[in-house]
């Protein structure tokens, strides 16, 4: 389709200037956390435009790449490449003309680019669209020196005019992929990338704006320093667990409210509220996780208002709190301590109304239930006890 977008990431080289690691080439060193491979991955799979995503490969590399990428390999099309980068560019490129839907524009980035960013593709495709190739660049600022083959100084060449290339660099599919078809029937093997090849073939190929930071990483020092990049760039999440626990005495009745779900007994808990002990302590573990006191110093039992209250109220509360203080709650676990009643056919109705309660989907809460052994009060079915635990991320620290 015309305006359908591909992106070829080539990634078969070998990166001897990089030197010997023990994870393999560079485009799979550690930086950030995570191969530069996988990062540089991650911004085209990201992005709105790109809809089928090509990685070109060292056949050696296959349970590395996959390694690196984790369940993310299984979403790119793995090809083996070549000898030479020119080679690997064709393979993928006859990939997705062999597919049967060949794109209307594709792009061909270098895998050790981890760098690059959504603004730049954008004009990438944009210009690529309208002129029939593009290449992101930025102007030489350094002044350039022409050198003999002793390292003399032969001439100073004007830096005007004179912009370094960087990638993804974007084509018409048909253009591109007929300058490779014509570069290899003419045994030409020796562009330094693609731009080269269509502007030889009679593309017109024009620059956009690039990025100073797209940088490709070749050395052992360029990786360091993207490590150093990348450190700084990750965020710390700031994720807080907290604890509650209650106790309500059990007293002649004929029901019990426990995790909001009203459950016929022959005795009743003795609360101030409705004495929902699994309520109360998930109150707590989430006012925990701010430092905002319990659940007494919101809903102290010496007012009457909270008299016989349910006690979905005291854990709306706590959620609009933690909320207010920039939690996003994660998930609650409630562990129900009584000999009675049975918990298990009201389990599913409690995780409901937790979930309700809370926004939380039901994979994210959890409601057990244990008996204490005939020991103790509540062995000797003198009351119920419970204990909650709520996870919450408070945002990102840098």
């Amino acid at each position: 389709m015309a305006d359908s977008v591909a992106a070829i990431l080539v990634a078969a080289g070998r990166g001897e200037r990089a030197g010997h690691s023990t994870e393999g080439p560079k485009q799979y060193r550690t930086v950030g956390g995570r191969a530069v491979l996988a990062h540089a991955l991650a911004l085209f799979q990201s992005h709105p435009r790109i809809e089928t995503i090509v990685l070109v490969i060292h056949a050696d590399d296959r349970a590395l790449c996959e390694r690196a990428l984790g369940p993310e390999a299984a979403r790119v099309h793995l090809v083996t490449g070549g000898a030479e980068r020119q080679l690997s560019v064709r393979r993928g490129l006859e990939f997705l003309r062999a597919s049967g839907r060949p794109p209307g524009i594709v792009l061909i980035h270098d895998a050790v680019r981890p760098f690059v960013d959504h603004a730049t593709i954008d004009r990438v495709i944009a210009a690529a669209i309208a002129h029939g190739g593009a290449v992101p660049a930025v102007a030489i600022a350094d002044t350039i020196k022409r050198a003999t083959s002793d390292l003399s100084v032969a001439e100073t060449v004007p830096r005007s005019g004179l912009y370094g290339a960087q990638t993804p660099q974007g084509f018409h599919f048909e253009a591109i992929v007929g300058a490779h078809d014509a570069a290899a029937g003419s045994g030409r093997s020796d562009f330094t990338d693609d731009a080269s090849i269509a502007e030889w073939a009679g593309t017109r190929v024009v620059l956009v704006e690039g990025a100073a930071g797209n940088v490709k990483l070749t050395t052992r020092e360029d990786i360091a320093a993207a490590d150093e990049r990348l450190k700084e760039k990750l965020p710390v999440i700031d994720v807080r667990t907290g604890n509650g626990y209650d106790v309500h005495r059990l007293v002649p009745g004929d029901h019990v409210t426990l995790c909001g779900v009203r459950i016929a007994h022959d005795q009743a808990l003795d609360g101030h509220s409705d004495a929902d002990v699994g309520l109360h302590a998930l109150t707590d573990a989430l006012l925990a996780t701010c430092g905002a006191g319990d659940i007494g110093d919101h809903f102290p039992p010496s007012d009457p208002q909270w008299r016989g209250a349910a006690s979905h109220v005291f854990v709306e509360k706590a959620v609009e709190i933690v909320a207010a203080k920039g939690g996003r709650i994660m998930n609650a676990d409630i562990s129900l301590i009584c000999e009675a009643p049975k918990i298990a056919p009201h389990r599913e109705a409690m995780r409901q109304a937790i979930a309700t309660m809370t926004g939380l989907t039901l994979d994210r809460v959890s409601v057990k239930a244990t008996t204490n052994e005939t020991i103790g009060f509540v062995g000797r079915r003198e009351g119920i006890a419970a204990i909650a635990t709520a996870s919450v991320v408070y945002g990102e620290v840098k």
